[in-house]
């Protein structure tokens, strides 16, 4: 295993430090307990959005902190929930004063763990609300998930949800869009080949040359089949089909449609499937209005990427063209 990191088991907290020295003017980070806050800490009268999770997706969470989008984001280890007291720690240094929203997906970890810290909060004054992502069509339930696991989609709501908590919304209506969102939004992915963990040293599965697993999680669990490897305007079609299938009927709607890489397919193949997916999606009578691709919830350095589509409408259009400024993600500043 070829890896540029130094030792396994400090990989996390380096990859932090390194992080923060090179965007001081839009991170800032605790060391203990680890977490990742925005630069200049809470706004005053500003609902804190605060997410995180395993490592090994960024950019997603830290990736996403700054001005539009969240507050603090808590790295755990690699695919592992961080525990409570770093999640309490980053909630409280989010805290303006207007109560705070905890972006979770939906693993059994983070959903136990940022519920620990969520009543840990509460029991110190903190009004705190929580929004659960499930976006993933590709399975019910998985090694790591009760129901639908949270992905790609996660990227969406904390850009939308982060808009709304910028603009000056209060906790019930940054919680009410949020929900709104994560409701919508859909997501369907593949991988061309497994992650490696730095510290198992070698891949999650096992694909032959001509094999594919279809609908994967982004910890490299297992999807809903293997399936012989196909061309990009297949694989768009595999991927819509199942989420239109259960999104429902597109036509005549406006829609969101982001292609995100899962950490190892270059710019190259992401826009080439893009392409094909636009068209697709543009052949069942949906308008894509809005389009982001690109690497931004990952899986380590598996290859392969997934499709997620939204529909939209006027306040969640005006949400997402909000100005943000993150070191994954900058617009409109």
């Amino acid at each position: 295993m070829k890896k540029l990191i130094n030792d396994p088991g400090d990989v996390v907290t380096q990859s932090v430090a390194g992080l923060v020295s090179a965007h001081g003017d839009v991170l800032t980070a605790s060391t203990d307990p680890l977490f990742v806050s925005r630069a200049g800490g809470a706004v005053s009268g500003k609902v804190g959005l605060v997410s995180g999770g395993g490592s090994g997706h960024e950019p997603l969470h830290a990736g996403f902190v700054g001005v539009g989008m969240l507050d603090a984001a808590v790295p755990g280890a690699v695919f592992t929930s961080p525990s409570p007291e770093p999640i309490l720690a980053a909630m409280q240094a989010a805290d303006g004063g207007a109560g705070v929203m905890q972006i979770v997906k939906n693993y059994t970890g983070d959903v136990l763990n940022f519920e620990v810290a969520a009543e840990l909060g509460e029991a110190e004054g903190m009004t705190v609300r929580s929004v659960l992502v499930a976006d993933d069509v590709a399975v019910e339930d998985s090694t790591w998930t009760a129901g639908r696991r949270g992905v790609a989609g996660t990227l969406v709501v904390e850009k939308i949800a982060g808009a709304a908590a910028e603009r000056g919304d209060d906790l019930d209506a940054v919680v009410a869009v949020a929900e709104r969102t994560a409701r919508a939004v859909r997501t369907m992915g593949i991988a061309l080949h497994a992650p490696t963990v730095p510290a198992a040293g070698r891949p999650s599965f096992d694909l032959e040359d001509d094999e594919v697993e279809l609908g994967i999680g982004i910890h490299g669990e297992p999807g809903r089949s293997r399936v012989k490897a196909a061309s990009a305007d297949e694989t768009a079609t595999l991927l819509l089909d199942a989420v239109l299938a259960d999104l429902g009927d597109v036509s005549g709607r406006e829609v969101l449609l982001l292609v995100n890489g899962m950490g190892a397919t270059p710019a190259l193949e992401l826009y080439v499937l893009y392409g094909a997916a636009r068209r697709l999606l543009e052949e069942r009578g949906a308008s894509v209005v809005r389009s982001l691709v690109g690497s931004y919830v990952t899986s380590l350095d598996m290859a392969g990427a997934s499709i997620s589509v939204m529909p939209l409408d006027e306040e969640l259009i005006t949400l997402w063209d909000a100005p943000a400024h993150t070191v994954a993600l900058r617009q409109g500043m």
